[in-house]
């Protein structure tokens, strides 16, 4: 049977090395969790029809899968949304491909798969730096959680940084003599150090002193950022908290945490930024090579960032200059928007992964 982990040839047995292999090459736990989770629900169903080797899966049976999907109905008689679909689908690319790659297979199945079409995109969706200031000051700062999530919004503002990276912050991220936070393995594995600005870092330390205490029971738990009973937020319900937030500013717009990170980018190539520098900021690879940015220097970056992002100081800054500051270099016409549109592709991959009710699905 493919669920006995037993038959070394078979398809459980297989999903056992390719996780041990997706854990060799770096990826999040939370991600492997996801992959596995996926492809277990595709082994059981091919187990009850009598698929219980990586050799006996064909083209015909993945398309038959694909049928299978598309026809299922939930307990509520609601089919799976094309989000659904795709990251149950995603992971079975990679396994398939690696299982190819590692001569388990002689051909891969699901090399010609082709995923259920994307919704359409709406049109992009960004706070204007007046209208983050009104979703901010619309804070209860009387709370503990009201400082908590005043210093989450400020930080995701200053710095764009993912879902599962604000989620993962820990006390010790935060160098306060210094105005930057460490990210510890962003996506890829890539640590980076990040400006947060004078303002941010004011918020921060200002949940630190006053709002963090209440919340937190745990002296162990080094989280920096605690939900009501003192526990990590999840990745969904952050989400939720950052949207509340969002809507009782009554802006006509709507979004989490990637709203931010949208905006952040959008104000400051508005601002003047070099495209390098953003792409610093957001973790992203380059897009001609691939290859993460690493001549930015921090002190550059802060430079940077203090002069193109509004939300940087404390105070509302006029005209600004500053020696040594980097200047803008030529960048190709439609690289600005090929980084915005690279922010929409992690905006769809997030809405997935919450539509799923999990992390990111794999396909390495």
């Amino acid at each position: 049977m493919a669920g006995t982990p037993g038959d070394l040839r078979g398809l459980t047995a297989a999903l056992h090395r390719y996780i041990e292999h997706l854990g060799l090459r770096g990826y999040r736990p939370q991600g492997m969790r996801t992959a596995e989770r996926y492809i277990r629900d595709f082994i059981g169903w091919a187990d009850e029809r009598g698929v219980t080797h990586p050799a006996q899966v064909s083209r015909q049976v993945i398309e038959r899968y694909q049928r299978w999907l598309y026809h299922y109905r939930k307990k509520d008689g609601s089919p799976l949304s094309v989000a659904g679909q795709r990251c149950k689908l995603v992971p079975l690319r990679g396994y398939f491909r690696w299982l190819t790659r590692a001569g388990e297979i002689p051909a891969n199945p699901a090399a010609d798969m082709e995923l259920p079409r994307k919704i359409k995109r709406l049109p992009r969706v960004v706070l204007t730096a007046a209208e983050a200031e009104r979703v901010m000051a619309g804070v209860d700062l009387g709370q503990p959680m009201g400082l908590r999530d005043r210093a989450m919004l400020e930080v995701l503002y200053a710095t764009g940084i993912r879902r599962h990276e604000i989620a993962a912050l820990e006390l010790g991220d935060i160098e306060a003599e210094r105005g930057v936070m460490l990210i510890r393995e962003g996506k890829g594995g890539k640590d980076r150090l990040l400006p947060l600005g004078e303002r941010a870092l004011h918020w921060v330390t200002e949940y630190l002193e006053r709002g963090r205490p209440a919340l937190a029971w745990n002296a162990q738990d080094k989280t920096l950022f605690l939900g009501a009973e003192g526990k990590p937020l999840s990745l969904h319900w952050l989400s939720t908290v950052v949207a509340k937030r969002v809507d009782a500013a009554e802006l006509g717009k709507r979004g989490g945490c990637h709203l931010w990170r949208h905006t952040m980018a959008t104000l400051m190539l508005e601002g003047g930024a070099d495209l390098r520098f953003i792409q610093a900021m957001l973790g992203h690879a380059e897009l001609s090579t691939t290859q993460i940015y690493t001549q930015v220097a921090i002190r550059q970056l802060q430079a940077v960032h203090a002069l193109t992002h509004p939300g940087a100081k404390r105070r509302a800054r006029g005209a600004q200059t500053a020696e040594g500051t980097p200047t803008p270099s030529p960048e190709p016409a439609n690289a600005a928007e090929a980084l915005l549109a690279a922010l929409d592709d992690e905006a769809e991959q997030e809405a997935q992964e919450d539509a799923a009710g999990v992390g990111v699905a794999a396909d390495a």
